[in-house]
């Protein structure tokens, strides 16, 4: 019985391996293929030479990010700006993957949770490094009697912005799917007697549901990638008893 429960624990089950997941992972490695592409660029450009092109774009999207760090985080924390930006182009691409009809990784608990965890344990390992032995006083005050109830108020911010970002992915897909299917049916009934009820389908939902991906993958993508980069960032540095703004 014990062998057989190893044999098991070392299986892998595709089962399990969901489309939102892949998608995470393509995302993922086109991150990786960019930054890689980015370092060769820059690496062979003039530092005196005129910027412009892909460049460009790269230099503002970096600004607007190292702006944001030091306006809402300090100066003492410049240096979280790769991880800002990271976590800006993973959340960004999760949503806009959308247009191409690929499951988004955001409609995932699992993803979702994943990146939430990411800015949990930055929240408490920046409040231990800041706060050393005096972190730990939070859960014993105003009474030892209250530990229990703020040890789950500890969970509070890794809910929150993880179930956040779900809520507004799941929903968005859900009325997208619900969307295809009615216009599916209103499509069928309109030009199925003349091309057949199999392509007659399509006819109608690309002119309707391509305004609505740009809604719900393109404006509330970038909305929500905007929350969750400026509550991780907040949440993390009002950790700090002293802060040093710009």
């Amino acid at each position: 019985m014990i062998l057989g429960s190893f044999d098991n624990f070392f299986k892998f089950d595709f089962e399990y391996f969901t489309g939102e997941n892949i998608t995470s992972l393509i995302v993922m490695g086109l991150i990786i293929l960019l930054s890689i592409v980015i370092y060769f660029v820059f690496r062979k450009k003039n530092p005196r030479s005129v910027i412009k092109g892909f460049t460009m774009i790269i230099c503002l999207i970096v600004e607007k990010i190292d702006g944001m760090v030091l306006d809402l985080m300090g100066k003492k924390y410049k240096k979280f700006g790769g991880y800002a930006l990271g976590l800006t182009l993973y959340i960004g691409l999760s949503f806009f993957v959308g247009l191409l009809g690929l499951p988004g990784p955001m409609t995932s608990l699992c993803n979702t949770l994943s990146i939430g965890l990411c800015t949990f344990v930055l929240i408490h390992a920046n409040a231990v490094k800041a706060n050393h032995w005096g972190y730990f006083k939070r859960y014993i005050e105003p009474s030892p009697i209250m530990l229990p109830i703020n040890l789950l108020s500890m969970w509070a911010p890794l809910l929150s912005i993880s179930l956040r970002i779900f809520g507004n992915a799941l929903s968005g897909f859900t009325l997208m799917g619900i969307i295809y299917w009615a216009l599916g049916g209103v499509s069928n009934s309109i030009f199925g007697s003349f091309v057949g009820y199999g392509w007659s389908s399509v006819i109608l939902p690309p002119f309707i549901t391509a305004i609505l991906h740009a809604y719900f993958d393109v404006f509330s993508g970038a909305i929500q990638t905007l929350i969750f980069l400026m509550l991780t960032m907040i949440q993390i540095a009002q950790e700090d008893p002293e802060p040093e703004l710009a």
